[in-house]
Order: C-alpha cells, then sequence, then structure tokens
C-alpha cells in the first residue's frame, strides 16, 4: 500500500500533465486551476462514497442501463490545461467511451457527455464542491450532481443556519443546476434514477440503518 503524503508547498501552478506526472496514481488528490487539493479521504467519507455506488449500481443493473460506476477516475475537462476533477462517485455511460480520446490508455474522461450522474462527499475543501463543481459540472452538461455534505461544512449561504448534514440534489435545467437541499428522512427525487429509494438521512448517515 502507498502511503499518500500531503502535496508541498506549490512554487507554480502545474498543469494537467505535471500533475499526472507528480499524483497520477495517487487518487486522494485533484487539481483545479493549478492548484493541487487533498480530498482527505477520511473512513467516513468512504463510507458515504461507497453506499452511494452500491445503491447506484443496483439500479442500474435492475434496469440493465450500459452504465458503470467509476470511483476516483480523472475528468480532465477539454480545453482546459490545468484542472483534472477527482469525483467521488460518478456513473459513466459505456456508448460514449468511444469518442473519449484518452480512455483505452487512462482511467480519464474529457468529455461531459460520457457521464450521467457524479456524487462529491464534502470536505474541508467545501467550496470546491459548492461553487467551482457547481459551475463546471453544469457547463460540461452533467444531468445530475448531489453533494453530500454528512458533517455540514459547507457555508450558510449553501446549506443554511444553523449548520446541518445537508444533501444536494442538482439537476440540470437550460444548462444550470436548479438545487433541492434534503434532510433527515426527506426522500430523495432523482430524475437519473427514478426508483431510488433512499432518504437524506440514510446517504449522510449511512452506518445508522444498521444499528
Amino acid at each position: 500500500m502507498t502511503l499518500a503524503v500531503n502535496p508541498p508547498i506549490q512554487q507554480k501552478p502545474l498543469s494537467v500533465d505535471e500533475f499526472l506526472a507528480r499524483y497520477g496514481d495517487n487518487n486522494r488528490y485533484e487539481l483545479i486551476d493549478g492548484e493541487v487539493f487533498d480530498l482527505e479521504p477520511t473512513g467516513p467519507h468512504e463510507e458515504v462514497a461507497a453506499f452511494i455506488t452500491t445503491k447506484i449500481c443496483v439500479q442500474i443493473d435492475s434496469v440493465g442501463l450500459p452504465w458503470f460506476v467509476l470511483q476516483r477516475g480523472l475528468l480532465r475537462p477539454s480545453g482546459t490545461g490545468m484542472t483534472a476533477f477527482r469525483p467521488d462517485v460518478a456513473v459513466v455511460d459505456r456508448a460514449e467511451l468511444t469518442r473519449e480520446p484518452l480512455w483505452a490508455d487512462q482511467s480519464i474522461l474529457t468529455l461531459g457527455s460520457s457521464i450521467k450522474f457524479v456524487a462529491e462527499v464534502v470536505s474541508s475543501n467545501w467550496q470546491n464542491d459548492y461553487a467551482r463543481k457547481v459551475e463546471d459540472y453544469a457547463v460540461l452538461g452533467i444531468p445530475e450532481y448531489w453533494i453530500a455534505d454528512c458533517a455540514g461544512l459547507g457555508g450558510t449561504r449553501h446549506i443554511g443556519k444553523p449548520k446541518q448534514p445537508t444533501l444536494s440534489i442538482c439537476t440540470l435545467v437550460n444548462g444550470e443546476y436548479a438545487i433541492q437541499q434534503l434532510r433527515g428522512n426527506q426522500r430523495i427525487i432523482s430524475p437519473t434514477f427514478p426508483d431510488l429509494q433512499l432518504t437524506a438521512e440514510q446517504v449522510l448517515k449511512p452506518g445508522r440503518q444498521l444499528r
């Protein structure tokens, strides 16, 4: 097992190629505008991402969709040379992969059309999930984006006051995300997976239902 280390203080912004050379084999980092961010994959963080993956996989299998869940692959938007997102959970359309120029050799996607759904589990770098990725994932045309803020870390403008665990469901409407905030036993309505039977709390605290 490779031990993760914090990225060194950057002397200059990194290009995607420089980022891949240094961190390409370490899935705890992503690159945004040349800056390396630690995704801080703690145990609870990974538990939530795994729970979402499990439930989504059941939906994909039950309907027989030609999709699969990619965890920790890179999304390198075409036309940008200094950004490489690493979504916690991404649902990929196999039919689109023939158009992906890097996929045959690397776990890297460049086209938003390849992704049907994405989820991020919020860490201390919450600004990226609530601001930058909301904007960029919408521009890429990703139909549905979940922000699972298990510890209520986001700013009050995003999750309200007092802060509390919140699941934000972002649905693409006319090129922008309409955002619905869910908490507690509020049921998730997913346009991508309409048969999904989950509440916000089940996603935000997946271990609770086992106690």
